[in-house]
């Protein structure tokens, strides 16, 4: 059975390595965020919206890679993409926006990126993104969910692994992020004591029976 390798680059970016294809997520731009988006390679990047903290970095993506902005069913390379619509806020898109979800079915894994998501999830939306083995967290607030929401989506969708993101960083643009909360007010409001780790490298076999929460290290 194939393992799928998550690295955390930054922010809300992501590099998801199966077998035979990876994937970025929200690629960022240092002018935006603070710090350096790293060149790398990538088969297929999802972004979740037009914003330059999430857009940015396209430029330092090599390999031609295929690049999906919004809603819609994909296939490629033998991964299966959807993006279901949401929004940036808490009234329908009229603050920051649209934003796309994206569920990605790697090595027999279903995994959820919630992009910059502002808002609970409705029961037809969380009928699209049901049985999510990893997701994807944004729990810094001001921009996004706050840890609060953060958890009550967490348990709404009830994934077997969460990983935090969208949170407050070493290095970020004061000016941009200084009002976000560090990963560990949602990890006090939740209950959890979690150390980073480098990356996580799982397999269908091997996912935990509890639910669990993993915090990583930034690698960019």
């Amino acid at each position: 059975m194939n393992s799928v390798e998550i690295n955390f680059i930054g922010h809300s970016s992501f590099k998801i390595r199966g077998k035979n294809v990876t994937i970025i997520t929200d690629p960022f731009d240092k002018e935006s965020v603070g710090f350096s988006y790293p060149k790398t390679e990538a088969d297929i990047v999802t972004i979740s919206h037009e914003h330059q903290d999430h857009k940015g970095g396209l430029s330092q993506i090599e390999g031609n890679p295929f690049v999906i902005e919004g809603p819609g069913e994909y296939e490629i390379k033998d991964v299966s993409i959807f993006g279901v619509p949401a929004f940036h806020d808490n009234s329908n898109g009229q603050e920051r926006g649209k934003n796309t979800i994206y569920t990605y079915e790697v090595e027999g894994l279903r995994l959820c990126h919630l992009g910059d998501l502002g808002h609970k999830l409705s029961s037809s939306t969380l009928e699209e993104l049901n049985g999510v083995d990893i997701l994807f967290l944004p729990v810094g607030g001001n921009y996004t969910l706050d840890p609060k929401l953060a958890s009550e989506v967490a348990s709404q969708i009830e994934p077997k692994v969460t990983i935090p993101m969208h949170y407050q960083e070493e290095g970020m643009k004061p000016e941009s992020f200084a009002k976000l909360a560090p990963v560990t007010a949602f990890l006090k409001e939740i209950g959890e004591q979690v150390a980073p780790v480098p990356k996580l490298v799982i397999t269908r076999d091997k996912m935990p029976e509890e639910r669990q929460i993993v915090v990583l290290e930034r690698r960019g």
